[in-house]
This record gives structure tokens, C-alpha cells and sequence, in this order.
């Protein structure tokens, strides 16, 4: 088999390089020193469907673990067993290219003192501690049997990095300062903890995803006063800390007060990442979702004190608003705030981090988005 790892993982390095993903040669050599097989588990797949077992298919196990793809490794917070394949995605290897580039963004130097949240199967644990070494190395993650088989992969890896059990949400106080925070699971906000445990100077990379719509990669930088500030960089999907999740959509079975709206809730749906930035600014603690159905097309809108659904019908002049109407005019008229602005993409905007508050704004901290 090592051979055929060998050939795989070349190919998996040259095409993330081909891509754009791997430019740094340290980011390089932690990926062929720490391969990803190690801490993929026996049966393997993907959120697409394909599924393969290590005992019957060796090669094929190979080429899965060396795509450039997620591997589901548990459901349901582990109620269901992941072999069915068929619950809610709660944890996973991630995509190489999505390690590669918060990674990058993470700026890891020899000898920087590194808190990584959600260990998950513990290869990106793995990649830090051969970027930074491995005695400064802490990983936290929340679900004990997930990190004790963390453990597991790591020794057989020939690396120790310190692992914590506990929520990462809270950071590791007795770790700090930490010269760098990588999360490996998405925030709806920056949890402060994270800013009070890292130096200034220190940067934090984590996947956000406060709720409207887009996920996307952050980068911050501590700042001296105790604030960090920094910039939206990109794309990045991530399974929710847990903490974190979206609150559920109401079930009361209410359909709520009808009006009508003149705008295709497509326009607020499928609006652009930097659209989705300007409407979660102006709207925190908004959720937003859309679903399909046939030539219908539903967009949700809903945080834990109100709740709004515009529906596209074919055919319709006016479409349906089902709901608070006036959560669903807020979230228009932060769209229309935002095409008025010549249409910004998401690295345009940035977010600032203070013990009280977390502020989203465009091109400058001095021209913050308020609710």
C-alpha cells in the first residue's frame, strides 16, 4: 500500500498546487509528512454518496482518501452508527483543499504556541504539529470517543500533540497565550475567549458562518487593546461547533399573518456571498434558508424571536410572505443597502472582535454595518 499512498499523495499535492490551494512550502511538507490515510477511518465516504470499505477494496479506499473531498466520520453527534450513512453530518476529515487554505491563512511558524479547535479524526492536529512542533500543539474537542480514536491515529503517527476535551468555545486558558487559533468547525460569532488567549500580534482563522446563507473563511489579527480585527477571505463550509448550530425552525404549525411581496425571494436567496455579509450585519441572529421544491422555491428567514417565509410560485406577480412582514422588508432593504453600494464582494468586508461586541463592516473598521 505505501507505494500507492505515495503516488496518491503526489498527486493530491500537485493538484492543490495546480489549483491555487498550496503555495507555502511548509504547508507542503506537512501534507507528505503527516498522509492523510492514518486517521481516515476503515469505511470511508463521502457527503456525496460514495462509500467504500479499507478490508474489501483497498485501492479504491486509496483513491477516496485521496480526493479532494470530505469524509463523513460521524452522525447525529455519534447516535448513528456513520456506516448507514443516512443522518446528520457531525464531523468529518476535511476536504485537503479547505485544511490547505485556512492552514495558509494561518501563517504557522516553528515554534508557535497553536490552539486547534475541533480535533475531529486529528489530521489537521497532525499538519500543525509538524508546522509547528508538536510540544505546541493544543487540540480541543468537545465529543470524548472522537478524540480518544484522535489519539489513536496521532500515536500511530509518530506525533503528540496535547488533546483536550472540552468545548472549544471556551478556548484553553491554561495553554495561553497562543501565538495562533485554528478552528476546524464553523462559528456564528467569535467566541472572545479566543481573542483574551492569543498575544497580540497572534492571528485566529476560522470558518464563519453566522447564519445567513454563506460560509466564510476569517481571518483575525489580536490587536494590542485587546480587540482583533480582520478580513473575509473566501469560501468555507464547515460543520457547526456545536454550541453554535442554527436554533430550529419554529414548529408550531403556525402559518402566521399573509402579505405579499413584490421582490423574488430568489433575489435574497441566491444573493452573493457579499450580499449575505451586508444582510447577516444588519440582521444578527438571523437565519436564513432556502428549499426546493419542484418549480417551488421557499426562502425561511427566522431567529429565536421571529420567523418569516417568502415563496416563489411560478407564475406569480406578487409572491406569498407568510410570517413577521417586517423581518422580511429588514433583510430586503439590507440587499438593496448593498447593491446601492456597487455590489461588494465578500473580501470587501471585515468583522472587528471587542469583549462586548463583534461588528461587520465594509472596507474599513471605520465604516461599520449597524443593525
Amino acid at each position: 500500500m505505501e507505494e500507492g499512498v505515495a503516488r496518491r499523495l503526489k498527486a493530491l499535492v500537485e493538484r492543490l498546487a495546480a489549483a491555487g490551494w498550496l503555495t507555502q512550502g511548509r504547508v507542503r511538507t506537512a501534507l507528505r509528512d503527516v498522509p492523510r490515510h492514518a486517521f481516515v477511518p476503515p469505511v470511508a465516504w463521502t457527503g456525496e454518496g460514495d462509500r467504500v470499505d479499507r478490508a474489501t477494496a483497498p485501492e479504491r479506499w486509496l483513491d477516496l482518501v485521496y480526493r479532494d473531498d470530505a469524509i463523513i466520520t460521524q452522525l447525529d453527534d455519534g447516535r448513528t452508527d456513520v456506516a448507514t450513512g443516512n443522518g446528520r453530518f457531525t464531523s468529518s476529515c476535511s476536504a485537503p483543499s479547505t485544511v490547505v487554505s485556512l492552514l495558509e491563512l494561518l501563517d504557522v511558524e516553528a515554534g508557535h504556541r497553536v490552539l486547534d479547535v475541533g480535533t475531529g479524526t486529528g489530521w489537521t492536529a497532525g499538519l500543525l504539529s509538524r508546522m509547528a512542533g508538536t510540544e505546541n500543539v493544543t487540540s480541543m474537542e468537545i465529543d470524548p470517543l472522537v478524540s480518544a480514536r484522535a489519539a489513536e491515529s496521532l500515536k500511530g503517527a509518530g506525533l503528540s500533540p496535547r488533546l483536550v476535551v472540552g468545548d472549544g468555545g471556551e478556548g484553553w486558558a491554561d495553554g495561553a497565550p497562543f501565538d495562533r487559533v485554528h478552528a476546524t468547525c464553523g462559528v456564528s460569532h467569535v467566541p472572545y475567549a479566543w481573542v483574551r488567549q492569543t498575544r497580540p500580534g497572534g492571528v485566529i482563522v476560522t470558518p464563519y458562518a453566522p447564519g445567513f446563507a454563506s460560509s466564510h473563511e476569517l481571518r483575525l489579527v489580536v490587536m494590542p487593546d485587546g480587540t482583533a480585527v480582520g478580513r473575509f477571505t473566501g469560501h468555507a463550509s464547515y460543520m457547526m461547533m456545536r454550541s453554535h448550530r442554527q436554533p430550529p425552525w419554529p414548529t408550531s404549525g403556525d402559518e402566521g399573518a399573509k402579505s405579499a411581496t413584490q421582490i423574488d425571494p430568489r433575489t435574497i436567496g441566491y444573493a452573493p456571498a457579499g450580499a449575505d455579509l451586508a444582510m447577516g450585519g444588519f440582521l444578527p441572529g438571523v437565519n436564513a434558508r432556502g428549499h426546493h421544491q419542484d418549480d417551488t422555491y421557499a426562502l425561511r428567514l427566522w431567529s429565536t424571536q421571529a420567523w418569516a417565509t417568502a415563496t416563489y410560485r411560478p407564475g406569480q406577480r406578487d409572491y406569498e410572505v407568510h410570517g413577521d412582514q417586517n423581518l422580511w422588508d429588514e433583510a430586503v432593504r439590507a440587499y438593496f443597502w448593498w447593491v446601492a453600494q456597487g455590489s461588494p464582494p465578500r473580501d470587501r468586508f471585515g468583522l472587528t472582535i471587542t469583549p462586548e461586541t463583534e461588528t461587520i463592516w465594509l472596507d474599513t473598521p471605520t465604516n461599520p454595518i449597524h443593525p
